[in-house]
């Protein structure tokens, strides 16, 4: 891509931001809040004793974060891994739409994980001797409607119902926040309340504030929206800067390629054109002036298409 043309996907991007009420925010604005959120220590170590109230002793050292960026071909904001004492805790993308391929997510990230675990300890896995790893605990967070959805998802019902002795197996444990007020309950609450004025006031910056204010007022992440709101609006927005930058340079490779290819079809017609009017008998220069083209590059159409000209 030339610089004029990125510069002017710049340009455009910047006069989209500069209208507050006509932003249209990323679809997954939910998911990089979820991140920010629980890259904070304090946060994480809510959410680990909203899963284990019985590690109340538990203390922010004892949290490892363990997050794995780009584990798939696309960017994951919202994938969260973290270490306590012998557990790896590993959170999927919070899910409004639900698909049991999320599954196969959890199983690529905790393999990846290991591996990542495995090198940092300069762990032998080719010894006779048993190595010693964290027993996975493995979650999706699922902020849409519940209706009647389980408890767990396992690989093997999901996708191998009808088959027996699976060699490799996968559970993961569906949070749905919807009982009590823990951390987790209140960032799916969170998301509610962005889907409902989404609904309102569509992708925009309206609903991002709006969404704030209203959470601020019924206490859901009070604390963290007191303190990051500005952050949390300028991560939003900037994450749609990042998404239209990529549209329009997406646009710009296909009308690129359009143009691209209407040139090689026009190219070809006037090529076929030539090459039948030569063999009707049509002299060069008459056919110059049919097609628009120098008496010249008549010649080399016919020279480069001989055996054919002369059939």
């Amino acid at each position: 891509m030339s610089n004029n043309i990125q510069n002017e996907i710049i340009k455009n991007t910047y006069s989209q931001r500069k209208s507050n009420e006509n932003v249209i925010v990323k679809r997954n604005i939910k998911d990089c809040v979820f991140t920010d959120l629980f890259s904070n220590k304090k946060y994480l170590r809510e959410l680990y004793l909203s899963l284990h109230p019985e590690d109340s002793y538990i203390t922010e050292d004892d949290l490892t974060d363990i997050t794995i960026e780009n584990v798939l071909v696309n960017n994951l904001y919202n994938d969260l891994g973290f270490r306590v004492g012998n557990r790896l805790i590993i959170l999927v993308e919070a899910q409004s739409t639900w698909s049991p391929n999320i599954l196969i997510r959890s199983l690529i990230y905790v393999t990846t994980t290991y591996q990542k675990y495995i090198n940092e300890k300069n762990l032998d896995v080719y010894s006779s001797k048993k190595i010693d790893i964290p027993k996975p605990e493995l979650y999706v967070v699922y902020t849409g409607d519940r209706k009647d959805r389980p408890a767990e998802l396992q690989l093997s019902k999901e996708f191998f119902p009808d088959s027996k002795n699976i060699s490799l197996d996968v559970k993961v444990n569906m949070i749905y926040g919807d009982t009590s007020d823990d951390i987790i309950s209140q960032y799916v609450l969170f998301t509610k309340v962005y889907d409902e004025q989404r609904k309102l006031y569509g992708r925009t910056r309206q609903a991002i504030e709006e969404t704030i204010h209203i959470c601020k007022e019924k206490d859901v992440l009070k604390e963290y929206l007191e303190n990051r709101e500005m952050e949390v609006v300028t991560m939003m927005m900037t994450l749609f800067d990042e998404e239209q930058i990529s549209k329009n340079h997406d646009a710009t490779i296909r009308r690129e390629a359009t143009e691209k290819a209407t040139k090689i079809a026009t190219q070809k017609a006037n090529e076929n054109f030539v090459l039948n009017m030569y063999k009707d008998g049509c002299d060069i220069e008459y056919i110059a002036r049919m097609v628009a083209l120098s008496p010249d590059e008549v010649r080399k159409i016919i020279e480069k298409n001989n055996d054919l000209a002369l059939v």
